[in-house]
This record gives C-alpha cells, sequence and structure tokens, in this order.
C-alpha cells in the first residue's frame, strides 16, 4: 500500500468512527502528516483524491473557510469516473443504459409506490420541467438538462440516497450517450415531442400509484430511445 492509501484508509477509518461531521474541517495538511507520521506530499495527494471523489472541498487562505472540508458529495465522484471510462471505451454504452435502466425503473415504481405519502410539491417541479421541455426550438443541450432534472425528481422520490447518488453520478455519462444519440436522428423535433409525450405518461402513471405502468413506462422510455438512435448497434451485448 502506498503511503497517500495509508491517509485515505486513516481518514476513511476516520469519518466512520465519526471523528469528523459533514460541514467540518479536517486538520491541517501538516498536522495531519505530524499525526500519521507521513510526508505532506502524501497529504497533499489524498486530499486530491478525495476532493475529486467528491468527500471533501478544499479552499486555499487563513480565514474560517480554508482548509479541508468535509461535504460528501457521492454524485461528483461517481460521475467524473464513469464519465471517463466511458469516454476511454472501457464502459459500453449499453452497459450505462442497462444500469441506468435497471435503477431508475426500480426508482420510479417506488416513487409510484410512495407518491400519496408525500406532498405534491414534487409533481409541481416535475410538470414545470416538462412544460419547459415542451418550449418549441428548445435547444437539445438545454432540452437534456431539463430531461435529466424531470428523471431525477422522480428518482428522489423513491426515497433511497444510494440510487439517487449513482442515478446522479451517471447524469454525464447519460448526457453523452443521449448527444450522441441526437446526431444520428433524421428529426430530432419529432423524437422530442415523443419523449415529452413519454414523460408526460411516467408522470401520470407515478401521480396516480400505478406502479407497474410507471416501471413499464420508463423501461420503454430509456431503451426505446437508445433503439431508435442507433446505438444498441455500437454494442454486441445489445
Amino acid at each position: 500500500m502506498r503511503t497517500h492509501e495509508k491517509v485515505l484508509a486513516r481518514i476513511e477509518s476516520d469519518l466512520a468512527a465519526g471523528r469528523w461531521a459533514l460541514g467540518e474541517r479536517l486538520p491541517a495538511e501538516r498536522a495531519l502528516a505530524e499525526e500519521l507520521q507521513v510526508s505532506r506530499p502524501s497529504v497533499r495527494e489524498a486530499i486530491r483524491i478525495l476532493e475529486a471523489m467528491g468527500m471533501i472541498r478544499t479552499a486555499v487562505g487563513s480565514g474560517p473557510d480554508a482548509g479541508a472540508t468535509v461535504i460528501d458529495r457521492p454524485a461528483a465522484g461517481l460521475g467524473a469516473a464513469v464519465r471517463l471510462h466511458v469516454a476511454s471505451g472501457t464502459l459500453p454504452v449499453h452497459d450505462v443504459v442497462a444500469t441506468r435502466a435497471t435503477l431508475e425503473t426500480w426508482a420510479v415504481r417506488e416513487a409510484a409506490a410512495r407518491s400519496g405519502d408525500t406532498d405534491d410539491g414534487w409533481a409541481a417541479e416535475a410538470t414545470r420541467l416538462l412544460e419547459a421541455m415542451e418550449v418549441p426550438g428548445l435547444a437539445v443541450d438545454e432540452f437534456v438538462r431539463l430531461d435529466q432534472d424531470f428523471h431525477l425528481v422522480l428518482v428522489r422520490l423513491a426515497g433511497n440516497q444510494l440510487v439517487e447518488a449513482i442515478l446522479a453520478g451517471l447524469r454525464s455519462a447519460v448526457a453523452s450517450y443521449v448527444a450522441r444519440g441526437v446526431q444520428q436522428l433524421p428529426a430530432w423535433p419529432a423524437t422530442a415531442d415523443r419523449l415529452c409525450g413519454e414523460h408526460r405518461e411516467i408522470l401520470d402513471a407515478v401521480v396516480a400509484g400505478d406502479v407497474d405502468r410507471a416501471e413499464r413506462e420508463t423501461r420503454e422510455h430509456i431503451w426505446g430511445f437508445y433503439r431508435e438512435t442507433g446505438l444498441a448497434g455500437d454494442s454486441p451485448a445489445s
């Protein structure tokens, strides 16, 4: 085990033990190095890794916000890792779609089961996003952003923070394959209209508490776009 990995293991152990809570600052670099009996560069490398993983936020200076603060944003690290692996070709697009479909259909099913037990603020937000997506001539990148926000509203309703973090982490990878797929479509406006209609069906099913329809509509929505764009032909697993 390399020195910076020992630092990471120690920080992980201390976080698990409750030594530091969200919002608290880690000891200064020098103090950590002395406590762990390692070099300051090793501590610095470990801190950079934790920041990339979304576990901490660093700020320079000497004020109250300086140093490394525990924040824990799991989606940040997941998103960066998945995006890079997809870009390198290590993770096929089919695998990203399959993972998204598996988790999101479960989440939407749970959302439908829970929808009657929560206030309707989520439904108003989902409707607002749908109406924004339906504006004629909307740029593709803006449509995709609103689309992802809509899906995450429903995922959040399911109440599973890990599933939400994983799907939020997949966001950039999903946006990448969607953008690539759009370029292969003969008529994006027609597809956008169809996607908006499918979003309406999914939302209606969730609001109605129809778990089977919500799951079915979501599955076909995700895989249907994948097939329509021709991306399925890129993967032998499809």
